[in-house]
């Protein structure tokens, strides 16, 4: 376990790896393996049964990885962590680790557009419902849930809105009716500690800032520990009643002797197991790279993006800037109440000129990178409405804070003289 009392720069050097026993290496290995050979039959049944924590198969765990899983919940200050191939895989496993056919979790509607995709329609045709409301109030979740609600799920700095919820409020509303909240911390990683407002589970897309490199693909899942799971059965099935894929493990039982990892030891013994997007070890190793300078960078993400919203507000062609510093009132307060270590590295703007302006926007750019990433040390463009969430239509796309001439930036670490220099010229074409 991480020393709880060091500071999260220091954790993301030093949790969960110190020295290999055998070579004295300092970094990290990359354990390139699919199996582990067992010391007996005795300790492979104990493996499988539970009664200890251990390497069976890469699917499940790995080392490299497991090193990577501890030290983000050491940052974090959860429980425990679960590593996966992808961002996208880290939200629907938070979510199917405890609903199933005939169930529904409640969402705010200002989501990534991929996320809005998996939650209207890929889950809801494997019987798991979404119902989406205001992330803004706190009520209009409670009054969405029923009997079969099983989680409510926010984004911490939604993107495309880039608006705050009232995480702890919702926190606070769901907790006496047994429903946990999950938090897509993306786009906010230090900047934000969903824990400390009440969240029960986040989940990244490591692929984004935590990676930070645009090398490798990955997601993850913490566990807070926070959470009763057990005092709430009728409302928790999942981790509260014998799973017969599992050989009839009540989950709330099995875990007592390991800790409060009720959550991520079902996601990782059912989930993972069986549905198998498991991140290699190579991808590991590639994000505890990234992960050991967050701190440096994301500092740096947030004063270039603040420096670029406010060139942008005086920008003949812009009729709008979207970024957490232009929030008034209410907004303002929760986003500064939740992100206490910066304002993020994204943010939009506005182009009169609709889609055709975006689109030439887009092609002029010579020095910002137009893919369909976020995180990246390098400065990234995209048109949403041509892209990212070009699924959707024009109302739900208006729903998630996407307009026709909306353009999103991914602000990098490059002199912000530069960046803002290359945005000038390609709002000048756009105009022409």
């Amino acid at each position: 376990m991480a020393d709880k009392t060091l500071h999260p720069e220091t954790l993301a050097l030093h949790a969960g790896w110190r020295a290999d026993p055998g070579t004295g290496a300092v970094a990290p290995p990359i354990f390139q393996t699919t199996s582990y050979q067992f010391e007996s039959t005795d300790h492979a049944a104990s493996l499988f049964a539970l009664s200890e924590l251990g390497n069976i198969y890469t699917r499940i765990g790995n080392p490299t990885t497991a090193i990577l899983e501890e030290r983000m919940a050491a940052i974090e200050g959860g429980a425990a962590a679960l590593a996966v191939a992808s961002g996208q895989a880290a939200s629907a496993y938070a979510v199917q680790n405890l609903a199933r056919a005939g169930d529904n979790i409640v969402s705010g509607t200002d989501l990534y557009g991929g996320t809005y995709n998996l939650f209207a329609n890929t889950l809801k045709d494997c019987g798991i419902e979404t119902r989406f409301v205001d992330p803004s109030d706190p009520q209009a979740f409670v009054d969405a849930s029923d009997d079969r609600t099983r989680a409510w799920y926010l984004e911490t700095l939604p993107n495309p809105k880039l608006v705050v919820a009232p995480m702890a409020d919702i926190a606070a509303a769901g907790r006496p009716m047994g429903i946990p909240l999950i938090v897509d911390n993306t786009a906010a990683p230090l900047l934000a500690r969903p824990f400390d407002h009440g969240a029960a589970i986040i989940v990244y897309s490591t692929t984004k800032y935590i990676g930070g490199h645009g090398t490798s693909i990955g997601g993850l899942i913490v566990d807070g520990g926070n959470f009763d799971w057990a005092a709430h059965p009728e409302r928790q099935p999942m981790l509260n009643t014998a799973d017969p894929s599992y050989h009839g493990a009540v989950w709330t039982e099995a875990a007592k002797p390991l800790g409060p990892i009720a959550y991520i030891l079902r996601a990782r013994t059912v989930l993972l197991r069986d549905l198998g997007a498991a991140l290699s070890p190579l991808n590991a190793f590639q994000i505890l790279q990234g992960l050991e300078t967050l701190a440096l960078r994301m500092p740096k993400h947030c004063e270039n993006a603040q420096k670029v919203a406010d060139w942008l507000q005086n920008r003949e062609g812009v009729t709008r800037v979207i970024h957490p510093s232009r929030l008034e009132g209410e907004q303002k307060a929760r986003a500064e109440a939740v992100l206490t270590g910066g304002l993020g590295g994204l943010l939009g703007f506005e182009l009169a000129g609709g889609v055709e302006a975006g689109k030439a926007f887009i092609d002029a750019l010579q020095l910002l990178y137009h893919v369909a990433n976020i995180g990246d040390a390098r400065s990234l463009a995209i048109h949403p409405a041509s892209t990212t969430h070009s699924q959707l239509s024009e109302e739900q796309q208006r729903a998630t804070g996407v307009s026709p001439g909306y353009i999103r930036l991914s602000i990098g670490l490059e002199h912000i003289d530069d960046i803002i220099a290359d945005i000038d010229q390609a709002l000048s074409a756009a105009q022409a």
